[in-house]
């Protein structure tokens, strides 16, 4: 009895071992695969080019393409940045220069024009690790005002500078200065014009112009996580065309433009400032996700959808959470942007489909 006890104790453990082996062998590769990409550093970026009555059938078909090509130039320079190892900080900024140097966005070489037939530039930076951040507003001859905006950041106790001294402190930190007239494009000089002609006819208000309401305007702006899980972000803008009384929107205000926390998220702004500021609509979506849990998509869902209408505003926003999740929200016809995730995975958008 003992040696059959044995003998079949002898069996089961020889089966045993068959099939362990058997297990160890048959691994998919696949599966193998799918688990190192999971386990790499995560990392994204998202950028907008301004929101507003963007409608298809107001868009030729080589001016469509047009901005798709550039959205795209623009978010592939910030991810080149972010895959290489880089920082958020850095992929916003020149995100962001390659659509500042554009003239289809109102944004430094595109700005719109004031009543006084200037160019006044606006723009702000946010380190999502530090809460570090910096601004400019007024200036007309800096040609990328959101590397200004960096350089407020991080060489000066401040965190907006605005006209004469913003652009003193940027002759002083070795930026590229330009003349004024270099920021002229005839498309925006004409819009201007335009808004004037409105005015005899009957809006005297300061700030409003009906063209924020009847046609798009192009604030630039763009958020990033980087492989070290920071975020930033960043927005850049000519603000309202036919603005008076030097004007200053959302984009260079910290918690309205633009805003970024790593315990949350990246946002950048784009729409009527006056109700961005009021509803300090960059910060209200980390918030909300902060101290309700809510997700990315659904805090900027509650802000963009029922939030900013309820006061009067119009716009959207562009982010992405310490997750890598996005999101690209907007209540009006339509607003350019693009995002790209770790796998080079690249999404376009410009109508509200």
């Amino acid at each position: 009895m003992k040696k059959i006890l044995l003998l079949f104790s002898l069996i089961l453990f020889i089966s045993c071992n068959e099939n362990t082996s058997k297990t160890s062998v048959d691994v998919d590769p696949k599966s193998e695969e799918t688990t190192e990409n999971d386990s790499l550093p995560n990392f994204g970026i998202v950028i907008h080019g301004g929101a507003g009555t963007i409608l298809k059938e107001n868009m030729s078909d080589s001016l469509e393409q047009a901005y798709k090509a550039k959205l795209e130039e623009a978010i592939r320079t910030g991810h080149e940045i972010l895959a290489n190892g880089g920082t958020a900080l850095e992929a916003v900024q020149r995100t962001i220069n390659v659509m500042e140097d554009s003239p289809l966005f109102n944004s430094a070489k595109g700005a719109v024009f004031t009543n006084e037939g200037k160019n006044e530039l606006d723009a702000s930076i946010m380190d999502g690790a530090t809460l570090n951040a910096g601004a400019v507003a007024g200036v007309t001859n800096v040609k990328n005002p959101i590397n200004l905006a960096y350089e407020v950041m991080v060489n000066s106790d401040h965190v907006l500078l605005s006209g004469k001294g913003a652009e003193q402190f940027a002759k002083e930190q070795g930026l590229e200065i330009v003349d004024p007239e270099y920021f002229y494009t005839e498309r925006r000089f004409k819009a201007m014009e335009r808004a004037r002609d409105r005015e005899k006819t009957g809006n005297k208000t300061a700030f409003y112009d009906p063209l924020i309401k009847d046609e798009k305007f192009g604030t630039v702006g763009c958020a990033a996580l980087d492989k070290n899980g920071n975020l930033a972000a960043g927005t850049s803008t000519g603000g309202m065309s036919n603005k008076k009384y030097n004007r200053i929107g959302d984009s260079p205000i910290i918690g309205a433009g633009t805003y970024a926390n790593n315990k949350t998220c990246a946002v950048s702004s784009t729409g009527w400032g006056e109700y961005f500021i009021r509803g300090v609509v960059a910060y209200d979506i980390s918030a909300i996700m902060e101290y309700k849990g809510l997700s990315l998509q659904d805090a900027t869902h509650e802000v963009i959808q029922k939030k900013l209408p309820e006061l009067g505003g119009d716009g959207g926003i562009i982010a992405i959470d310490h997750e890598g999740n996005v999101s690209m929200e907007f209540n009006t016809a339509g607003m350019y942007r693009a995002t790209m995730n770790k796998n080079g995975e690249l999404k376009i958008g410009i109508y509200g489909e």
